[in-house]
């Protein structure tokens, strides 16, 4: 049976701000609710260097393509709609393993 493997890149834009604290404030949290809700592995991913831009990856594994791309797709919601920063890009991508 194969198995699959789901990559979601999310990324917000965090105008206005200046400090390294806040921006990790956020990166937290949105860390922490999305592994309680959704049990996916999640890393900030490319924007270490960046305070005004915050990019996270999210991965999943299943055997089941629909319901991988429904959970990736309902993250993405869960994120856009808990995090006070505008999401400026989404994207899944799906690999069979």
């Amino acid at each position: 049976m194969p198995m699959f493997i789901a990559m979601l890149t999310v990324e917000f834009s965090l105008e206005g701000n200046d400090n390294l604290k806040a921006k990790r404030r956020v990166a937290n949290s949105l860390k922490q609710k999305t592994r309680n809700a959704f049990n996916v592995a999640i890393a900030e991913a490319g924007t270490e260097n960046s305070l005004s831009r915050l990019r996270l990856c999210l991965v999943s594994v299943s055997n089941n393509e629909s319901h991988l791309r429904e959970r990736m797709e309902k993250c993405a919601l869960m994120m856009e709609t808990v995090c006070p920063e505008p999401m400026t890009d989404s994207q899944v991508e799906i690999d069979v393993v």
